[in-house]
């Protein structure tokens, strides 16, 4: 299952990502999304757990967790998929 986790701290790395969810089971990858301009970390991250129980148990009990002076969110990833160039363009008059 793949995790949603935001309003992480800044200083929060991909190390410690993990090592928070490692406790509830195995961990395929961990992803800090990083601005590509800054290189500093957005704030949200990724987390790729293969089985759904120990993903579920992770979610359930981080969720709104008091980490690193934040309440994080933690829950399952919609779906993405690749935007449209002009899904925010807007039109000028």
């Amino acid at each position: 299952m793949n995790i949603y986790v935001g309003n992480l701290s800044y200083n929060m790395t991909e190390d410690g990502l993990k090592t928070m969810f490692s406790e509830f089971g195995k961990i395929e990858t961990v992803k800090i999304i990083m601005d590509r301009f800054t290189g500093k970390a957005k704030g949200f991250g990724f987390i790729e757990m293969p089985d759904n129980s120990e993903a579920d148990q992770a979610i359930k009990a981080l969720n709104g967790k008091f980490i690193d002076g934040r309440n994080i969110k933690v829950n399952p990833a919609s779906p993405g998929g690749k935007r449209s160039k002009n899904t925010f363009r807007r039109k000028r008059y």
